[in-house]
């Protein structure tokens, strides 16, 4: 990988410059004057909340610059909640016993606070003739209207990040959880959707919107020119911000093309391709503004999917790409994602995760275990895959599932239903749709996870989805470098690499020394550069500006661009390049 590989992509928001603040003090001094425009005895400034913000930081910024001026109020929405043992009981059903797997919930959040407490509340609210009133906290905007409105924001990853240093766990949880599995789990099921459902009723309306992720450090833009800088980002080609993760089966590709920090487990993921987990920077002057990518999924869904993609999926990022590194590491655990059907049965999900191992490098050991060997027994691989979870038995995987090699840029499509996994030796470009938590560990090789705790496996749930005609020969047909010339011309061409039939995903692979133009179909499209060490995707029409991108980043161009071209530049000028390109079929 490129030394150029950009860890920290941006957004540059043009016209906007004087929109955006930075720390407590220019942002108190925003608010102050925001405040005295009002030109009222007593002001109601409306301070709503994502799960995990840390409320009291922000109360005490505020205070700071507030309490010398005059009278200030803090009112707590979150007294009115229910309490955590209602919570719960509410919930419990959607939650499950499992470690992982709960069903997607369709609460609201006005469900979990009680009436008579929130109109306590509000008449406190109303009982201040002088001064600033701050409601802070998740459900604030169910106090009042305000006469300002702040939406204090937060990254996916951020949040994990607290669950694990345990800093923040479930909200209104009756009992502290430290199984990180089970607090994502809430997070993903319960929190996080009810959120987005009072994001999306809001975010359109604030005065502004205050980024939260890094401590003691916020940034605060004006709502117009947040909406502004998505509409911006809708129109032009973008990355999110990528992340990487340790793990049991870690390599250490990732490690030394990157340049990232030693841990003290290996890197086994990375991810640059998923927005509702990734995030975006963008910058308005000076001011670097973190938001979660999925907003811009929610505010701006036809621009940047496409009318045929939002009328199929809703404001869905249907496409993920994310990188699997076990070079250097061990086998990924041996897997199954659920059918459709499944996923919609038990977890409460409209589809699923079917996805593909694109290859970018390998060993030459490496291989992709997939699909069932022609004599397997369901039966008898379902008892020893039981036998092996009950420990002192090793599960005979080579008996029951086939291998193959594994070469760099070779293409394993895996449907759903599909036994499979990387060898140690790979490094994955993993194409796949979104619901990426639905995986059916089956066998993890006799090991712990880094918790020290044994992995999740979930054998009974892949023996309902497993497809026992996806064998051998089968496999080979229709899921193994399936990949067909399209077109081609003077210094490009282009193949079709897959997904399945089955799957609703397309991918493409450019290898071209010259500009190649690609026309828009419907669909937003997702790339990443595959081979070479720089490209620059261009506007015909130059409606955006040129976007560098370099080996192995993954970037997105949205439907609503009519038209673009990418060439070889940089280091890579007058070199043949390659690129993969994945979209949603029509």
């Amino acid at each position: 990988m490129s030394p150029g590989y950009d860890k920290e992509p941006f957004i540059a928001i043009r016209g906007r410059d004087d929109e955006a603040w930075t720390g407590y003090e220019q942002i108190s001094r925003e608010l102050s004057l925001s405040v005295g425009r009002l030109q009222r005895n007593a002001t109601v400034v409306v301070l709503e909340c994502y799960p995990g913000v840390r409320q009291s930081e922000i109360v005490a910024g505020l205070r700071r610059a507030f309490e010398p001026a005059g009278s200030i109020t803090i009112v707590q929405a979150e007294d009115a909640a229910l309490t955590p043992e209602q919570t719960d009981r509410k919930i419990g059903r959607y939650l499950t016993d499992d470690r992982v797997f709960g069903y997607m919930s369709a609460f609201d959040i006005a469900e979990f606070y009680e009436p008579e407490k929130l109109e306590a509340l509000r008449q406190n609210v109303q009982e201040v003739k002088e001064g600033v009133v701050f409601v802070v906290g998740f459900g604030a905007s169910l106090i009042a209207q305000g006469d300002i409105l702040v939406y204090a924001d937060l990254t996916r990853w951020e949040i994990q990040q607290r669950y694990r240093s345990g800093e923040i766990g479930s909200w209104r949880a009756q009992h502290p959880e430290s199984d990180i599995l089970r607090l994502y789990k809430r997070g993903f099921f319960f929190e996080w959707r009810m959120a987005d459902r009072l994001k999306k009723r809001l975010l359109d309306k604030v005065d502004y919107y205050l980024d939260t992720v890094a401590a003691d450090s916020p940034n605060m833009v004006t709502g117009r020119a947040l909406l502004d800088g998505m509409t911006q980002t809708s129109k032009r080609p973008f990355r999110l911000v990528p992340y990487f993760d340790p793990g049991v089966w870690g390599g250490r590709w990732l490690e030394e093309h990157i340049g990232l920090p030693k841990r003290e487990h290996p890197y086994a993921w990375g991810f640059d391709g998923v927005p509702e987990e990734n995030s975006l920077y963008f910058r308005y002057g000076e001011v670097r503004l973190e938001l979660p990518a999925i907003n811009l999924v929610f505010f701006r869904s036809i621009p940047l999917l496409g009318e045929k993609v939002y009328a199929r999926f809703g404001a869905e990022f249907p496409i993920r790409f994310d990188f699997l590194d076990t070079i250097g590491g061990q086998n990924l655990s041996l897997q199954v994602h659920p059918t459709t059907e499944y996923m919609r049965d038990r977890f409460g999900m409209t589809y699923t995760q079917d996805e593909s191992y694109y290859i970018l490098e390998a060993d030459p050991e490496a291989k992709v275990y997939l699909g069932l060997r022609e004599e397997t027994v369901p039966e008898d691989m379902l008892d020893d895959l039981r036998r092996a979870q009950e420990g002192g038995y090793t599960f005979p995987a080579e008996r029951y599932i086939e291998a193959y090699p594994a070469n760099k840029h070779d293409h394993f499509l895996i449907p759903a239903g599909t036994v499979h996994c990387s060898s140690a030796g790979c490094m994955v470009l993993e194409i796949s749709a979104t619901p990426y938590i639905f995986t059916f560990k089956l066998w993890d090789w006799d090991r712990l996870g880094l918790d020290g705790r044994p992995r999740p496996v979930h054998v009974e749930h892949g023996a309902n989805v497993i497809r026992w005609d996806r064998t051998t020969e089968k496999v080979r047909e229709e899921c193994v470098n399936v990949i067909e010339p399209v077109a081609e011309g003077e210094g490009w061409s282009e193949e079709k690499t897959g997904l399945h039939a089955l799957e609703f995903i397309e991918t493409r692979r450019h290898w071209f020394s010259e500009a190649t133009m690609h026309e828009q179909n419907g669909s937003v499209h997702m790339l990443n550069l595959i081979e070479g060490e720089e490209i620059t995707v261009e506007s015909p029409d130059s409606a955006f500006e040129p976007f560098v991108v370099r080996y192995a980043e993954t970037f997105i161009v949205p439907a609503s661009v009519a038209s673009y071209t990418v060439r070889p530049s940089g280091p890579s000028e007058g070199k043949a390049v390659g690129t993969i390109k994945a979209y949603v079929r029509a």
